[in-house]
């Protein structure tokens, strides 16, 4: 019985051991990290694909590094334009470890040391193109323009730590505040000038074509006005035609009296009186005498 018991509890030592080193032997690797397996302290093994793996246990150790796109905020800081204009910068920098093993021979495999040469390298960069561009430059170039010059300025310098840059951003580029109200003012007082320069510009042009337009106008009127004139002309020479041609026949000369006779007696009892005095030597006392 006794010698059953110290076979039993051998049995489960040697089974807690077998556990224990199963345990100690296997790692897990997740899909967002890179597992770092060393042995003595030098980097064995580096293991970027999901899933269990072994390791030697009590010899070889493991530690993880992130396989994934990282966010550092970089300090806020003051950047001088080429004019000479003091603007505060706020912006963020996009990173990944591309390299495990060169990131721990240069870095550590610290992510802080990381963000240290980060935070140097970029502003570095953001200070060499801010400084190129004048104050209205740089704020006109907040589209994407200045983010992607700042990243090209950095080029290939982080390559050496294992690191790859994806992209800078900046959240907030903006004047200190104890000079922001008076560029704000400049700003203003440029908009404005530049608004009344277009403002005479148009009343120029306003001007220019109303006296354009009142010439036309002027043309036309004394075009048309001397196109009256000779359509009268025409007239009057037609109606002396006609009168000629009617007094030039008796027979039709002495009926055109009597109508022109006529149209003066209507004429004048037009204002609603009913007697007409003529003299004896009227035209249209004559024709009622020859009537007779």
């Amino acid at each position: 019985m006794k010698q059953a018991k110290k076979l039993v509890i051998g049995l489960a030592v040697l089974l807690v051991l077998a556990v224990v080193v199963l345990a100690n032997a296997l790692v897990v690797t997740r899909q967002n990290e890179y597992t770092v397996v060393r042995q003595f302290g030098e980097v064995v093994d580096v293991n970027n694909t999901p899933g269990i793996s072994f390791k030697i246990p009590l010899i070889q150790t493991v530690s993880k590094l992130p396989n994934t796109v990282l966010l550092y905020d970089l300090p806020i800081s003051d950047v001088i334009t080429e004019d000479k204009k003091t603007m505060v910068a706020d912006s963020f920098a996009l990173w990944k470890i591309e390299d495990p093993r060169l990131f721990i021979q240069t870095l550590n495999g610290s992510v802080s040391n990381a963000e240290s040469r980060l935070s140097t390298i970029v502003y570095n960069s953001m200070k060499n193109i801010i400084s190129s561009r004048t104050q209205t430059d740089v704020i006109s170039g907040r589209d994407g323009e200045l983010a992607a010059d700042i990243r090209n300025g950095v080029g290939d310098t982080l390559e050496q730590y294992g690191i790859r840059l994806i992209a800078v951003e900046t959240k907030h580029l903006d004047l200190p505040d104890d000079n922001k109200e008076a560029v704000y003012q400049r700003m203003i007082s440029e908009r404005s000038n530049i608004a009344a320069s277009y403002t005479a510009q148009g009343e120029s042009e306003a001007q220019k074509i109303r006296s354009e337009t009142d010439r036309e106008v002027q043309v036309m009127r004394s075009e048309a006005e001397a196109q009256a004139e000779i359509l009268i002309a025409e007239g009057e020479a037609e109606y002396m035609k006609i009168l000629s041609a009617a007094y030039s026949d008796p027979a039709k000369a002495e009926f055109y009296s009597f109508v022109r006779a006529l149209d003066a007696a209507k004429a004048s009892l037009a204002s609603g009186g009913n007697t007409l005095i003529l003299s004896s030597d009227s035209p249209l006392a004559q024709i009622f005498y020859n009537a007779e």
